[in-house]
């Protein structure tokens, strides 16, 4: 019945239209539990956020200094530590229509390159983390979810808009990002390959 209630709300939400901001009437919402949060990411087969370096030096062009909480605040990434293997971050909100709109793209690109590049999502400017488990559960994002409730991310770097999806090097590089939705699942495979040199 609980979940039924967060779907119900969450597509009422998802209707309701992508302004560049979040709904801001919470006020008969239950407190967020973050041991509840961590819990539900794991029951939902959303993977634990990979290990980062806390010394590597943070690169020109790269991804920024700054350390955000895994979906649920049980473990914490340094973006600037983030190498080793070509990345997709996507940046997102469960209140984000377009953000819904491009999710199975990920989710068969996640799928179909089989590890060959890290897929991260970062859900932005988004108070509650419980509902994005719900969705990333929803939409079957199984790959690695940060956190950035207070919109840090954009005090470091340019955030365009929601959802945004960086391409970042092996040696943590960003090299491309696409502000707005994805158009095709073919689109994102065709960025890879282009940008990351990456073929699938």
């Amino acid at each position: 019945m609980r979940r039924l209630g967060v779907l119900l709300a969450l597509v009422a939400l998802l209707l309701s239209g992508c302004a560049g901001s979040p709904p801001t009437s919470e006020q008969s919402l239950p407190p967020i539990d973050p041991a509840a949060v961590v819990a539900a990411r794991k029951q939902a087969g959303i993977a634990d956020c990979p290990t980062s370096s806390a010394t590597v030096p943070a690169r020109a062009g790269g991804l920024p200094d700054l350390v955000l909480d895994c979906l649920g605040g049980d473990s914490t990434v340094r973006l600037a530590g983030l190498r080793g293997k070509p990345m997709v971050i996507n940046i997102w909100a469960q209140w984000c229509p377009p953000c819904r709109e491009e999710s199975p793209y990920l989710r068969q690109f996640q799928k179909v390159s089989k590890g060959k590049v890290q897929m991260l999502g970062i859900d932005y400017d988004d108070s509650r983390p419980d509902w994005a488990v719900e969705f990333a559960s929803l939409v079957d994002w199984n790959y690695p979810q940060l956190q950035d409730p207070q919109r840090r991310l954009s005090t470091v770097m340019t955030v365009g808009g929601l959802p945004s999806t960086l391409f970042v090097d092996a040696d943590g590089t960003v090299v491309h990002t696409v502000v707005g939705k994805l158009q095709s699942y073919d689109e994102l495979v065709q960025l890879a390959g282009d940008k990351l040199g990456v073929k699938l």
